[in-house]
C-alpha cells in the first residue's frame, strides 16, 4: 500500500489561546506543522513543545503577518521545506477597541492591517501552490461582531466582516481548483482577550448566550478541525458560527 503523504498544515497567530488549541487540534495527526507568532516567545515555545509531545513536526517563527513582504518568505521557507501546503488557518488578529469618534487612525490602520490585510498576504501566498496541487483547505477565523457589530470595535468588526466577504470571493476562485475556504466565527471564547473583561460585563455577556456559559478554544478548534475534514468536502464559502447561540 502507497503510504500517505505527510500533510503541510500552517496556522497564523498560533503561540495562545484560540490559536494554540488548533495548532494542537493538528498535531495528533502528526503533520509538518507551522505555526507564526507575532512577539510572545514563551507562550510560542510551550506551543511547540505541546505540539511535538503530540507528534507534530511543528515550527514556530516570529512573522507579523501586517507584513507582506515578511509573509512571503515565511510560506517560501514552507514550502522549501515541504514542497506543498495543505490546510492553512488565517488566525492571527489583535484589538484596539474604542468607539468612533475617540478612535486613532493609527488604531483603525493596526487592526485592519493584521487582522485583514494580514489575511490576504497569508491566502495570496497558499493560493498558488494549492491550486497547483489541485487540492487545500483555508479557514479565516472570524468573529460574531463581524456578523453582528459590536459598539467599540468598528475596527475589529469591519476586519472581521471583511474576512468574511474574502471567504466567499476565495471560496469561488479556488473551487475549480478543488480547494474549499470557509470561516469559523467565534462568538465569547475564554481567551486573553475575555479575560480581560470587567466581571459585571463577562457575566452580563455570559447570561446572553443560550447555552449558559462562555466558549473555550478548543470548541472552535474542534469546528476548524471538522471543516479540513474529509466529512466537509462538499463545504465551501460557508462560516460556520461557534457561539452557544450569542448570535443565530
Amino acid at each position: 500500500m502507497r503510504e500517505k503523504t505527510q500533510s503541510t498544515v500552517v496556522v497564523t497567530g498560533g503561540s495562545r489561546g484560540i490559536g494554540r488549541a488548533i495548532c494542537l487540534a493538528f498535531a495528533t495527526d502528526r503533520p509538518r506543522l507551522f505555526f507564526n507568532y507575532r512577539s510572545d516567545e514563551t507562550a510560542a515555545a510551550e506551543t511547540l513543545a505541546a505540539c511535538r509531545a503530540a507528534g507534530a513536526d511543528a515550527s514556530a517563527k516570529a512573522v507579523d503577518v501586517a507584513d507582506g513582504a515578511a509573509v512571503a518568505a515565511f510560506f517560501k521557507e514552507i514550502l522549501e521545506a515541504t514542497g506543498r501546503i495543505d490546510v492553512l488557518v488565517c488566525n492571527a488578529g489583535i484589538t484596539r477597541d474604542g468607539l468612533v469618534m475617540r478612535m486613532l487612525p493609527a488604531d483603525w490602520e493596526a487592526v485592519i492591517g493584521t487582522d485583514l490585510t494580514g489575511a490576504f498576504h497569508c491566502v495570496r501566498a497558499a493560493a498558488r501552490p494549492m491550486a497547483r496541487q489541485r487540492s487545500g483547505r483555508i479557514i479565516l477565523v472570524t468573529s460574531v461582531v463581524g456578523a453582528a457589530g459590536n459598539a467599540g470595535q468598528a475596527n475589529y468588526a469591519a476586519a472581521k466582516a471583511g474576512l468574511i466577504g474574502l471567504t466567499k470571493s476565495l471560496a469561488r476562485e479556488l473551487a475549480p481548483r478543488n480547494v474549499t475556504v470557509n470561516a469559523v466565527a467565534p462568538g465569547l471564547v475564554d481567551t486573553d482577550m475575555a479575560a480581560a473583561l470587567a466581571p459585571e460585563a463577562r457575566g452580563a455577556l455570559t447570561a446572553s448566550i443560550p447555552l449558559g456559559r462562555i466558549g473555550t478554544p478548543e470548541d472552535v478548534a474542534a469546528a476548524v478541525r471538522f471543516l479540513v475534514s474529509d466529512a466537509a468536502g462538499y463545504i465551501t464559502g460557508q462560516v460556520l458560527h461557534v457561539n452557544g447561540g450569542m448570535y443565530m
